[in-house]
């Protein structure tokens, strides 16, 4: 689980819109990309995101 400071200063690597936490992953505000969390480190990937 992510602490809810490190949310605040995360954003998208695509169009830099802030992200919020879905499940296991962190989702885009804006494009919607979901980016992987694997044993609690965010992966911020544009190649390895899901686009929606």
């Amino acid at each position: 689980m992510l602490e809810p400071w490190v949310l605040e200063i995360l954003a998208c690597p695509a169009d830099k819109a802030p992200l919020e936490l879905r499940e296991d992953r962190l989702v885009c505000t804006q494009c919607g990309r979901r980016y992987p969390i694997r044993d609690g480190i965010p992966h911020l990937l544009v190649e390895e995101a899901e686009l929606p």
